[in-house]
């Protein structure tokens, strides 16, 4: 039996790395090195392509390959290749359709595809006037919202020959009006309603399902600095925030991609599963 494939964009650190180590024992995993999508501080927009390191996104992405490779697979027949890096910029559609496309050409199928890209710039979101930059909602719009939506696209008629499911990372910050930016919170709520309306266009061949974490402590969410950390962790009930090494949640939910029914118990985040939303 073909051993399934799964698709992972931004997957080489962060909540992408430990999806793609969730996932590693039982299937073959393409992670995306994406080019640019995050600014993590209050940078010009313009300096976004030099904040983001290429050679260092290519140096952490073989580490983790070379991680994944020592996860024992549960296939009883490996083959090859079990884990791929390619790289593209979800944001620009070319390149995720050639995405997907050399997907196909190393792998053969695509049964599970992630859609974990995203962009902000971190801002005050109570400040009116800092949520007013043209460049930040279109960036915004462009790698939290189209990106899910090309990358469905390209993959759709691969997922449908598997019945395969996709997955977007939205935010909770698109569920309840908050986060790092006034256009993140709105698109990710975008994202939160584009994931429903996949989830009703692709049905019946495809489970559509979306994931909105709060504040994780990866590289990224530390860059948040200490009082945006410890604002968010008092807004807890349980007063910490989760990592994602230690976050059985979210090995739960992905494991729970090839069974929709099982998100009615994903209790601590949101999903949308087909045409209903667990709580």
């Amino acid at each position: 039996m073909a051993q399934k494939v799964a698709l992972i964009t931004a997957g080489t650190a962060g909540l992408g790395a430990q999806i793609a180590r969730v996932l590693a024992p039982d299937f073959r995993l393409v992670g995306n090195i994406v080019l640019s999508i995050q600014s993590t501080s209050d940078h010009d927009l313009q300096e976004l392509d030099q904040a983001v390191n290429f050679a260092n996104n290519r140096a952490r992405g073989q580490a983790l390959i070379e991680e994944l490779h020592k996860i024992p697979s549960t296939s009883g027949s490996e083959q090859s290749p079990r884990f791929e890096l390619l790289q593209a910029d979800v944001g620009d559609r070319p390149s995720v359709k050639q995405l997907v496309e050399d997907t196909i050409t190393k792998f053969g199928r695509l049964d599970v595809v992630v859609s974990n890209a995203g962009w902000t710039r971190v801002t005050n979101f109570n400040n009116l006037d800092e949520g007013m930059e043209d460049e930040d909602w279109d960036k915004c719009f462009l790698y939290n919202v189209k990106s899910h939506l090309w990358l469905m696209h390209a993959a759709k008629t691969h997922l449908e020959s598997s019945e395969g499911a996709f997955i977007t990372t939205a935010s909770i910050a698109g569920v309840k009006p908050s986060g790092s930016s006034l256009p993140y919170s709105v698109t990710k709520a975008a994202a939160i309603h584009l994931s429903k309306a996949l989830a009703i266009i692709c049905s019946p061949k495809i489970r559509v399902n979306s994931v909105s974490p709060g504040l994780l402590l990866t590289d990224w969410g530390l860059s948040f600095g200490p009082e945006k950390i410890e604002k968010a962790t008092k807004a807890t009930k349980l007063q910490r925030l989760a990592t994602v090494e230690v976050s059985e949640t979210y090995t739960l939910a992905f494991l729970s991609i090839m069974d929709a029914d099982n998100c009615a118990r994903m209790s601590p985040i949101k999903f949308v599963c087909s045409q209903r939303q667990s709580r």
